[in-house]
């Protein structure tokens, strides 16, 4: 990545499904612009329903895996958005100067029905894909260095 990019760590409680959906959302909506990560407060595995309804819209998240917080401590990042409640109250604290944001998004998981299941993490992704957009376009407008984030 070139010196202009936003680096961006999407945190949920177990790295399987939420912020595995933001890595791949960003990851296609910033193009060479963002880097994106992810990670989890107690990582499991990634869900197969995150990389089903993503396969839907033509995103492959099926390379990617659930990594610790600690994974990824080393990595300056600009902005840590946290996607779970869990999460936000167990962020830690990253160094330098770093925007945390809270995107409060259910747990698709925890749906029990199957049929239910699949219909709460498409609405998830399609939640994510509608924030990233608005957060994108707010960084655009400022000129490098001077970005805000929402």
């Amino acid at each position: 990545m070139n010196k202009t990019s936003l680096r961006v760590l999407t945190m949920c409680t177990a790295n399987s499904a939420r912020s595995q959906m933001a890595e791949g959302i960003l990851r296609w909506l910033g193009g060479n612009t963002v880097e994106s990560y992810s990670a989890g407060t107690h990582p499991g595995c990634l869900h197969p329903f995150a990389v089903q309804v993503m396969q839907e819209i033509g995103l492959d998240i099926s390379n990617q895996y659930s990594k610790s917080v600690a994974e990824v401590m080393h990595v300056p990042f600009d902005v840590v958005i946290t996607v779970c409640d869990d999460a936000a109250e167990a962020c830690p604290i990253f160094p330098g100067e770093v925007v945390r944001l809270h995107w409060s998004f259910p747990d698709p998981a925890a749906v029990t029905n199957d049929e239910s299941k699949l219909v709460a993490f498409r609405t998830v992704r399609d939640g994510l894909i509608e924030r990233f957009r608005t957060f994108l376009g707010a960084q655009q407008l400022a000129p490098c260095g001077n970005r805000k984030a929402l």
